[in-house]
């Protein structure tokens, strides 16, 4: 189990894969971020169809999965980037969660990469984009949209959010919930094993971690920020949707790609896939690692020297 103290907290992550060369035409790293309430471990059906070719690195954010020991001793604070725009300065505000990545990349000595990430990840993943343009290459936003705040839909959903968090009990992980969690928010049942991997990544996250990141990136303000991030990021950015996803709607990842300078040229950066719900990455790793390597192919520049290199 690798880990390295990031703002005074412990963060776990899982590097698989060779290190890329710093000659033009190496694959970029990649670094998989991801959701509410899960862990490193969802992308690791994915990572073992990229590992061969790209170095992965996979990790817990601050509060979550194997990354919520020592969080009394966590040093709060926001890119400045972040804070020019009035983003959250909640230390579990989405760009808190960006300025962890910065320096575990620099830490690792990784970049540029490219971001993968999922749901809540997404959303962290284009902040670092923003805040931190020297480290990001490229992002992919998967099962990640939004940009449109509807306030009887977003009080319902953080009302929900708080009993999930308010209700979890540990001996709910004896109980039918795994099975429950095995089809919950995807297409298709997923095999028990990760139901039981989400029973325990909902039951152990940190409390104030689980709440504040719901509640911090779901504010008004905050969904309203994501399209003016989306159209001023420099770096190529996609998004990956599930047809069948019924958290985040395919028309709610449209509106944020929309706002893409490539969206406005008449190019299609939403790519759809079927039978699938909002756990691609274990849904479909398939066909999700098949369109990371055509992106990659496509919307890589030539890899330049960096101040991590």
């Amino acid at each position: 189990m690798a880990t390295t103290t990031v703002f005074g907290v412990s963060h776990y992550y899982q590097l698989a894969g060779n290190r890329p060369l710093t000659a033009a035409g190496q694959p970029f790293p990649l670094v998989f971020i991801h959701g509410w309430l899960l862990s490193h471990k969802y992308w690791q059906p994915v990572i073992d169809q990229l590992s061969a070719d790209h170095l992965c690195l996979a990790y817990d954010l601050r509060g979550f999965g194997e990354s919520r020991y020592g969080l009394a001793e966590h040093c709060p604070g926001i890119p400045a980037a972040a804070q020019a725009w009035g983003a959250s300065t909640s230390p579990y505000g989405l760009g808190a969660y960006a300025r962890d990545l910065a320096a575990l990349l620099e830490q690792l000595k990784l970049g540029p990469v490219w971001l993968v990430g999922h749901s809540l990840g997404g959303s962290v993943a284009l902040w670092m984009a923003h805040c931190f343009p020297q480290l990001v290459q490229g992002v992919v936003c998967m099962n990640s949209g939004g940009g449109l705040y509807l306030e009887r839909e977003f009080q319902q959903f953080r009302q929900a959010g708080q009993y999930i968090v308010g209700w979890r009990r540990p001996w709910l992980r004896h109980t039918l919930l795994p099975l429950l969690l095995t089809r919950m928010m995807v297409h298709r049942p997923l095999a028990y094993d990760w139901g039981r991997d989400r029973c325990l990544d909902l039951l152990q996250a940190d409390g104030a971690a689980a709440l504040g990141s719901l509640l911090e990136s779901t504010t008004e303000a905050e969904v309203h920020l994501l399209p003016r991030l989306v159209a001023e990021l420099t770096q190529p950015v996609h998004f990956m949707a599930g047809r069948q996803d019924q958290v985040m709607n395919l028309r709610y990842v449209n509106h944020l790609a929309s706002y893409l300078k490539s969206s406005s040229q008449g190019q299609n950066t939403v790519i759809e896939i079927e039978n699938c719900g909002h756990l691609a990455m274990v849904e479909q790793p398939q066909v999700v690692a098949k369109a990371l390597r055509g992106i990659l192919a496509t919307s890589s520049r030539p890899l330049e020297a960096s101040s991590n290199s």
